[in-house]
């Protein structure tokens, strides 16, 4: 099993779909501001869509609570990537 208070680094992916869920990706995003390194918006209007980058460094379960929060909203996708280290 693996040690979930080891920090990781990890980017988690997310498009959204639907504009009214931006308010809760980023309530779940600021309950986890004090790990989140960095983030970057992109609105990809021609598909009527906006693609977030968010690099985090936390514990794994901290990293799979954000994820698996963001990835339950209706109108939103998120994916995690973790680093080896």
């Amino acid at each position: 099993m693996e040690n979930t208070t080891e920090n990781r680094v990890a980017v988690i992916s997310i498009i959204v779909e639907q504009p009214q869920c931006v308010n809760e990706i980023n309530e779940i995003l600021h309950s986890a501001s004090e790990y989140i390194i960095g983030r970057m918006g992109i609105p990809y209007r021609e598909k009527n869509i906006n693609i977030i980058s968010v690099v985090i460094d936390a514990p794994v379960n901290i990293i799979n609570n954000v994820s698996g929060k963001l990835g339950r909203l209706e109108g939103a996708t998120a994916k995690t990537a973790y680093s080896k280290v």
